[in-house]
C-alpha cells in the first residue's frame, strides 16, 4: 500500500470518527431518522477503513511455505469485506430505520442542531473526499477516465474510499433536504424518504464495490498495456524467438504472476535459460525449469514484480 492511500485512509478514518460522533449526538437530540442513518453510515465507513488498514498490514507478511506466492490478496480479501459491511451496517440499516419512521412518522425537533451537524460533516468529508481524490492522481494517468480508473485498478484500497466518500457527500445533502423539508411542511415522511434513498445508494454502492472486489479476488490478468510492456521485455532478449502464449495474474496489487510458452528455436540449458529470459527492470522468482527437449520452447511460471 503506497503513502498517498495510506494517508486516503487515515484521513477518512478520523472524518468519519469525529461525525459518527457529532452525528449520534444530533440524532438523540432531535430524533432525525436521516440523521441516525447517516450517523451508523459514519460509524459503519470508520469500521471500513480500520479494515483496510488491517488487510494492508497483512498484506505486508513474506511468503511462507503454505502461501508460497505471499498475502497480496488480503488487501482484496479485506476490501471485500468492507463491501459487507456497507452493505449490511450502512445500507440495511438506514432503509429499515427510514421505512419504520415512514410506517410509524414523528416529527423532528431541534432543526438547528440537526442543520449544524450536518453542515460541519459536509466539510469534513469534502476534506476526506478531497484527500483521497489527491491520492488518486497520483496514481490514475491524466487520459484515463474516473471510471475505467475505479474499475481497472488493481489498488483496491482507493476506490473504496473514493465511493464512500461520494457515498458520505451525497448521503449528507439527502438528509439534510430530507430534514429541512420534514421542517417546514410538517411532514416527518420527508426525513423518512431521506432515510430510505440513503439506504438505497449505500447499497448500490457497496454492490458495485463488492462486484469489483470478487473480480480482484477470483484473479484477474494484467492490464492490456501491462501485457504488451511484458511480452516487448520478453522478446528484447535475442534468444527468444516468438512467444506462443502468455498468461497474466495479479497475486495482488504489486505483483503479476506470468506464465509464458516461449520458442527460443534452439536447444538451450536451464542455467543460460535462467539467465538469459530476465526481462531488465523486473524482479524474478527463480521458476523450476529442467533440462530436456522440450526446454527449447517452454517456460515454466514466473512470478514478475513491478520494479
Amino acid at each position: 500500500m503506497n503513502s498517498g492511500s495510506k494517508k486516503a485512509i487515515y484521513a477518512a478514518f478520523f472524518a468519519n470518527f469525529g461525525i459518527a460522533i457529532a452525528k449520534f449526538t444530533g440524532a438523540a437530540i432531535t430524533g432525525s431518522a436521516g440523521l441516525l442513518a447517516e450517523a451508523v453510515h459514519s460509524l459503519a465507513d470508520t469500521g471500513n477503513q480500520a479494515l483496510l488498514l488491517v488487510g494492508g498490514k497483512k498484506a505486508q507478511r513474506k511468503a511462507t511455505e503454505q502461501f508460497q506466492f505471499g498475502y497480496g490478496r488480503e488487501r482484496y480479501f479485506w476490501s471485500f469485506v468492507v463491501a459487507l459491511v456497507l452493505f449490511s451496517m450502512g445500507g440495511l440499516f438506514a432503509l429499515y430505520e427510514g421505512i419504520q419512521k415512514l410506517i410509524h412518522p414523528h416529527e423532528s425537533s431541534s432543526l438547528e442542531i440537526a442543520v449544524g451537524i450536518l453542515v460541519v460533516a459536509i466539510f469534513l468529508e469534502t476534506y476526506s473526499l478531497s484527500t483521497a481524490v489527491k491520492a488518486a492522481n497520483n496514481t490514475k494517468p491524466k487520459t484515463m477516465s474516473w471510471f475505467r480508473f475505479i474499475t481497472t485498478t488493481k489498488e483496491p484500497e482507493l476506490p473504496v474510499v473514493l465511493l464512500e466518500d461520494i457515498g458520505a457527500e451525497a448521503g449528507l445533502f439527502i438528509a439534510l433536504f430530507g430534514v429541512i423539508t420534514a421542517h417546514f411542511t410538517h411532514n416527518a415522511r420527508w426525513d423518512a424518504a431521506g432515510s430510505i434513498a440513503i439506504g438505497l445508494l449505500l447499497i448500490v454502492i457497496a454492490l458495485f464495490l463488492a462486484i469489483e472486489m470478487k473480480s480482484l479476488l477470483l484473479g484477474e490478468s494484467a492490464l492490456p498495456e501491462e501485457q504488451e510492456r511484458i511480452a516487448n521485455a520478453l522478446v528484447a532478449d535475442a534468444s527468444v524467438k516468438r512467444i506462443i502464449h502468455m498468461r497474466t495474474l495479479h497475486l495482488g496489487p504489486d505483483e503479476i504472476l506470468v506464465a509464458a510458452k516461449i520458442d527460443f528455436g534452439v536447444i538451450i540449458n536451464a542455467q543460460d535459460l535462467e539467465r538469459q529470459s530476465t526481462p531488465p527492470n523486473v524482479a524474478v522468482v527463480r521458476p523450476q525449469i529442467h533440462d530436456s527437449p522440450f526446454t527449447s520452447n517452454l517456460a515454466s511460471p514466473v512470478k514478475y514484480c513491478r520494479a
